[in-house]
C-alpha cells in the first residue's frame, strides 16, 4: 500500500512532468513560428534587399545544411547539458539568427545569420525529440508526438499568416527583427526554467525524467539500430523529392506562381494542424510497422503521379497529400524509443539519425537534378519511387520488443 509520502511524491512528479511538457509545447511553437516566417520572407528579402543571385542563394542553402550534418554533436553536447537546456538554448540561437537577418547588408552577413539560425533549428530537433521520448511511455509516445506535430503545423500557419498581415506595414527588416527578438526571449525563458528546475529535483527519478541526467560516458552505436539508421537515410532522400523537386516541378514545368505555392503551403499547414495528431493515434493503435507500410504504399502512388500525371489540379492534390504523409515520420522516433537499450542512448542516436538524414540532403538534390537535366523530370520521381520501394521492403523487418528500454545493456544483443 502506498504511503502518504509516496502519494505526495507521485503527485509532485506528475505536476513537474506536465510543466515540462508545457515548456516543450511552447518551444516547439516558437521554433516553427519563427522558422516559417523566416522561410516565407528569406528569398524575397535576399533578392529585393540585397540583390542576391541564384548561385549565391544555392551557396546559402548549402551552408544552411551544414549544422544538420553536424547533428551528431548534439549527443556530445548532451554530456554537459540536459536536453531541455539544449532545446531552450537552440530557440535563443534561432531567434537571434532571425533578428540578425533583418540587419544584414551583405552576403557574408546573410550567410552568418543563416548559419546561426540553422544551428538553433537543427540542434533543437534531436534534443526536443529525446526530451519528449524520455518523458513519455512507449504506448503514449506516438500520440504525444502527433499532437506536437499538429501544434507545429499550427505554429507554421501562424508564422505565414503574420507575413501576410504585417509585411506591408513593417517591411522585411523590422518584421525579422521583432519576430527574432520575441522568439529569442521565449527561448531564454525556457532555458532559465530548465536551469532552475535542474537544481530542484524532488527525487532522483524525477531528475532523470525531467532533465535527462546522463552518465559521464555516452552509449556506443549498436547493430540493433541498423534499421533505424537505414530508414533515416531513406526518409531524408524521400524528403528532398518533395522539398526540392515537387516544388520545382510545379514552378518550372507548370509555371505556378509564388502566390499559389504559398497558398499550397498554407493549406498543408492548416490540414496538418488537425490531421497530424490523428496520425499519432493511428501509430499507437496499429504499430509503427503497419503505419509506415501504409505511408510508403501511398507515397509510391504520389511519386508515380508526379511522374506521369500532367494535370495541374491533380498535382496540387498530390502535393498536399505528399506533405500530409510526412506526419508518419514520428513512427520512426517512437520505434527507436521502443528498441533503445537505455534512455541515455536516445539523444546521441537521434542526433546521429539527423546527421544521416542530412547526408541524403546533400546527395539527392545533386543526383536528382542531374537526372532531371539529363533524361527528364519523370525519371527523377521514378528514382523516388525506387527509394520508397526499398523503404517499404526494409520496414517489414521492423520488430519491437516491449520494455527493451528498461533493460540493461547486458541483457540484450549488442
Amino acid at each position: 500500500m502506498l504511503s502518504v509520502a509516496d502519494d505526495t511524491t507521485s503527485a509532485q512528479s506528475g505536476a513537474r512532468r506536465r510543466t515540462a511538457m508545457t515548456v516543450i509545447m511552447a518551444t516547439n511553437f516558437l521554433l516553427n513560428f519563427g522558422y516559417q516566417l523566416w522561410r516565407s520572407l528569406f528569398n524575397n528579402f535576399a533578392v529585393d534587399e540585397l540583390g542576391v543571385r541564384a548561385d549565391q542563394i544555392g551557396l546559402i542553402q548549402s551552408v544552411r545544411e551544414i549544422p544538420g550534418l553536424l547533428g551528431f554533436t548534439v549527443g556530445l553536447l548532451a554530456i554537459v547539458l540536459t536536453e531541455m537546456r539544449i532545446a531552450g538554448l537552440s530557440i535563443v540561437l534561432l531567434g537571434l539568427g532571425i533578428a540578425l537577418t533583418g540587419s544584414v547588408t551583405s552576403l557574408p552577413g546573410l550567410l552568418a545569420s543563416t548559419v546561426l539560425m540553422s544551428i538553433g533549428f537543427h540542434y533543437f530537433m534531436p534534443a526536443n525529440s529525446s526530451a519528449v521520448l524520455q518523458l513519455t511511455g512507449e504506448d503514449e509516445a506516438p500520440e504525444v508526438l502527433g499532437r506536437l506535430t499538429s501544434l507545429n503545423a499550427l505554429a507554421a500557419l501562424s508564422g505565414a499568416g503574420l507575413v501576410f498581415l504585417a509585411l506591408g506595414a513593417l517591411g522585411f527588416r523590422r518584421l525579422f527583427g521583432i519576430t527574432g527578438v520575441l522568439v529569442a526571449i521565449g527561448g531564454g525563458i525556457a532555458l532559465l526554467w530548465s536551469i532552475r528546475k535542474s537544481f530542484l529535483p524532488e527525487t532522483d527519478a524525477d531528475a532523470q525524467d525531467l532533465d535527462a541526467i546522463h552518465p559521464l560516458q555516452r552509449a556506443p552505436l549498436r547493430r540493433r539500430y541498423w534499421l533505424y539508421y537505414a530508414l533515416q537515410f531513406l526518409m531524408g532522400s524521400r524528403r528532398h523529392i518533395f522539398t526540392t523537386f515537387a516544388v520545382f516541378l510545379l514552378v518550372r514545368t507548370h509555371r505556378v506562381g509564388a502566390e499559389t505555392i504559398t497558398i499550397l503551403y498554407l493549406i498543408n499547414n492548416l490540414i496538418g494542424a488537425f490531421l497530424y495528431q490523428q496520425f499519432g493515434k493511428i501509430i499507437a493503435r496499429v504499430g509503427e510497422r503497419r503505419a509506415l507500410t501504409i505511408n510508403f504504399v501511398l507515397l509510391i502512388l504520389v511519386f508515380l503521379g508526379y511522374a506521369y500525371i500532367p494535370i495541374l489540379p491533380v498535382l496540387y492534390g498530390l502535393f498536399v497529400a505528399d506533405h500530409m504523409l510526412f506526419g508518419f515520420r514520428i513512427a520512426l522516433q517512437s520505434y527507436f524509443q521502443k528498441i533503445a537499450v537505455h534512455r541515455r542512448e536516445i539523444t546521441p542516436n537521434l542526433s546521429l539519425g539527423q546527421t544521416i538524414n542530412h547526408i541524403a540532403s546533400v546527395i539527392i538534390p545533386l543526383v536528382g537534378g542531374f537526372i532531371w537535366e539529363t533524361v527528364g523530370s519523370q525519371y527523377t520521381f521514378l528514382v523516388g519511387v525506387g527509394i520508397v520501394v526499398i523503404s517499404l521492403i526494409l520496414v517489414q523487418w521492423m520488430r519491437v520488443e516491449r520494455g527493451t528500454i528498461s533493460r540493461t545493456a547486458t541483457t540484450v544483443g549488442r
